[in-house]
């Protein structure tokens, strides 16, 4: 109960301060649970199932009540974990007519070989003998310790019980069930008005350690009623996923389960290619998806800041992107924030070594809106004034390269003793 209460509290602050898009109503985060609801045509329930964790839920089901479009997008990591391989599999085969999305913690069920892939198979055809579908219909994700086999007793005896508990108001019971070293359950709600009527959009996410562009120990999983092809579908979740969960780092660690996947039910407005409705939708899936990004980001294991490094002026966007993402990665410059400390230095050596070409003479460094550096390495900031907004829970660097229209931006958190602590004993 107390990490739901942290949860709803951090997702109301954050939806209180964020710019939401045209046409985009955010749904009220509050303990009412309004905005726990999915899109129409899908529902979700959580069992705990024992697979690692005795006293909560660890298996998931999300049920989509008709055949609907689907897309995802998996981790780079070429040591891909077998969910992730069947996933994928299974969208070749059924991207128009997936029926469900099945997923536990506790259990990467990565580098098990052939019979982790067998397992993955179980759980997909369970799921579907629970809800009378085909095993190609279902989408099967895992997360947690890597290199353990699935307890599968457990697992299938979870999955038979998990249609009992489906409802259409339980997104955060779904999050929470997909949880590691997360704080906190994510989910949240949008509702998109378009032409042809109102569309609602829904998320859920999960991550909090190996997180790093390409994309993170995240999963992530969005349902709406609008209609769309899965072509479209897919195109509108690789850009929304490039500037979001790809935008984010806690530790520079690219996972073998990561997955985003999308569901759209057809229950809703059509949406068109080349639409006006298009781009809003595009819009709106990019500011979910980046507001759960940012959630993930904010609960980073032993994370008490939220940083959005922002590059600038750089050649091109591809230069930014890489000074941006050294930066947020560097060790040296996240335990500096862990110690408030304006060490500047290490944001610049940071930007160096990234490949990214300009002139260091003419550098800008800004925290907020404070000058922290000036070109020709002027550096006559007032220590108080930047010591004050390094206090803050979130704040932005901004990093001028004066060498073109180049920007890119990716979010990070502080690296603190906790961090250490958690990953010094995960699979205990």
């Amino acid at each position: 109960m107390e990490k739901l209460k942290k949860g709803l509290k951090v997702i109301h602050e954050l939806s209180s301060l964020t710019l939401w898009p045209e046409s985009v109503i955010p749904m009220k985060a509050e303990a009412d649970g309004s905005h726990e609801f999915w899109p129409e045509g899908f529902s979700s329930g959580a069992v705990a199932a024992g697979i690692k964790y005795s006293n909560r839920n660890d298996l998931m089901l999300i049920s989509a009540d008709e055949a609907s479009s689907a897309a995802a997008v998996f981790t780079t990591n070429l040591c891909c974990a077998a969910p992730v391989m069947l996933s994928r599999e299974h969208l070749q085969i059924s991207s128009s007519s997936i029926r469900a999305i099945v997923c536990n913690s506790g259990n990467a069920n990565a580098a098990t070989g052939a019979k982790g892939m067998d397992d993955a198979r179980a759980m997909a055809e369970a799921a579907a003998c629970a809800l009378t579908i085909k095993p190609e219909e279902v989408l099967v994700a895992s997360t947690g310790v890597i290199g353990q086999l699935l307890p599968m007793e457990n697992v299938l005896g979870g999955i038979a019980a998990l249609p009992s508990s489906l409802q259409s108001n339980s997104g955060i019971d779904a999050a929470g069930a997909i949880m590691t070293t997360d704080t906190f359950p994510k989910f949240f709600t949008l509702e998109l008005r378009l032409s042809g009527g109102s569309v609602r959009l829904s998320g859920m996410a999960k991550g909090s350690g190996m997180i790093c562009p390409n994309m993170a120990t995240m999963l992530a999983f969005m349902a709406t009623d609008a209609a769309l092809t899965p072509s479209l579908l897919q195109e509108a979740l690789r850009i929304a996923n490039s500037n979001s969960f790809n935008a984010i780092t806690v530790d520079g660690d690219t996972s073998t389960n990561d997955m985003a996947a999308i569901l759209a039910s057809g229950k809703g407005a059509e949406i068109l290619a080349d639409s006006r409705d298009y781009t809003l939708f595009c819009d709106a899936l990019e500011a979910l998806m980046t507001f759960l990004a940012k959630l993930i980001v904010i609960d980073g294991e032993g994370a008490t800041k939220l940083v959005e490094v922002i590059v600038e002026g750089a050649a091109d966007n591809r230069d930014a992107e890489l000074a941006a993402r050294t930066i947020a990665q560097s060790s040296l410059v996240k335990t500096a924030l862990h110690g408030e400390d304006a060490n500047w230095g290490r944001i610049v050596a940071a930007a160096g070594r990234s490949g990214a070409i300009f002139n260091q003479d003419e550098v800008e460094l800004y925290f907020d809106d404070l000058s922290i550096l000036k070109p020709g390495f002027i550096a006559d900031f007032s220590e108080d004034a930047a010591a004050e907004i390094m206090a803050k829970s979130s704040y932005s660097i901004t990093l001028r390269l004066s060498n073109g229209s180049g920007r890119a931006r990716v979010w990070t958190c502080d690296l603190s003793k906790e961090y250490v602590d958690i990953n010094g004993s995960y699979r205990s």
